[in-house]
C-alpha cells in the first residue's frame, strides 16, 4: 500500500515542479499588478467555486498571509451546505454571480482572484466576467488542460481562462484524479488542493514582496498561537479597516 502513497505523493510533486519550472512568469505577472493595486488602495477579493473555495479560503485570515484577502462566499457554493451535492448546483448558477458582486462594492482598482479547476461552471466564470466590466483587475486560477477537455457550461460558451486579466495554469489533468488502480475504475488522488494552495501562496508571497519593492508595508498576520499575535493583528486590523470585510 506504501506504493500507492509514494506514487500520489510523486505525482503531485510533480504538478509542484511545473508550477514552480512554467508558472513563475504568470505569477510575477499577476503579482506586479495585484502589488500595484494595493499600493494604489485597491482592495483584494477571492472566490473559489465549490471545491475551489477551499483553496481561496487558505490565503484568509492566515498567519503569514496578507490582511487584505476578503473572500467572496456565495450560499450554498461551498461545502458547508446540506445536502453538500448542492454545492455543484450552486457552482452551475451565474446568475448568483451580480449580487455577491454587488454585496462586496468591486469597483476600478480593485482585485478579483477566482479560482474554478474545471473553469467551466457559470457562476466562477461569471464572477470573472462580471469583475472585469467592474473595472476590476482579474485574475484566473484554472488548469486550462482540464478546461478545454469539457465544454463551458456559461451561456456565453466561455470559460474562466476567457474572462481573466491574467490566468494561472495549475496543470492538474482533467478529473483532477492522478492515479490508476489496478482494480478501481474511477482514478483516484485528487491533487488540485495540494497544487491550487500553492499557486495562491506563491502568488501572495510575490505580491508582499512587490509590494515592498514599491515602498509599501504589507500588512501580515501574526500567528494568533504565539504571544502578542493578537494585539499585531488588532492593529493591522483596525489600521486597515477600509479594506477589510470579513469582520462584519
Amino acid at each position: 500500500m506504501g506504493e500507492l502513497g509514494a506514487r500520489y505523493l510523486d505525482a503531485a510533486i510533480a504538478l509542484l515542479e511545473r508550477l514552480r519550472d512554467k508558472e513563475l512568469p504568470a505569477v510575477d505577472d499577476a503579482a506586479e499588478r495585484i502589488a500595484l493595486s494595493l499600493a494604489a488602495g485597491g482592495r483584494l477579493f477571492v472566490f473559489g467555486g465549490g471545491h475551489s473555495a477551499l483553496n481561496a479560503y487558505d490565503v484568509v485570515y492566515r498567519a503569514g498571509g496578507l490582511i487584505l484577502a476578503n473572500p467572496l462566499i456565495a450560499p450554498g457554493n461551498d461545502l458547508s451546505v446540506r445536502p453538500i451535492t448542492t454545492s455543484s448546483a450552486v457552482e452551475k448558477l451565474p446568475e448568483l454571480a451580480a449580487p455577491v458582486l454587488d454585496g462586496a462594492g468591486i469597483r476600478t482598482g480593485d482585485v478579483l482572484i477566482v479560482l474554478s479547476l474545471s473553469g467551466r461552471n457559470g457562476l466562477p466564470v461569471e464572477m470573472a466576467r462580471q469583475g472585469r466590466e467592474r473595472g476590476a483587475l482579474v485574475v484566473g486560477v484554472t488548469s486550462v488542460a482540464a478546461s478545454k477537455a469539457e465544454p463551458a457550461r456559461h451561456p456565453s460558451g466561455t470559460r474562466l481562462l476567457d474572462n481573466c486579466d491574467v490566468v494561472l495554469d495549475a496543470g492538474v489533468p482533467a478529473g483532477d484524479a492522478a492515479l490508476d488502480v489496478e482494480g478501481v475504475p474511477q482514478r483516484v488522488g485528487p491533487t488540485s488542493g495540494v497544487v491550487c494552495s500553492a499557486v495562491m501562496q506563491t502568488l501572495m508571497v510575490t505580491v508582499i514582496g512587490r509590494m515592498v519593492a514599491l515602498g509599501v508595508e504589507p500588512p501580515i498576520f501574526m500567528s494568533a498561537n504565539i504571544e502578542g499575535g493578537a494585539a499585531w493583528n488588532d492593529r493591522l486590523l483596525a489600521e486597515n479597516a477600509d479594506r477589510i470585510f470579513y469582520l462584519q
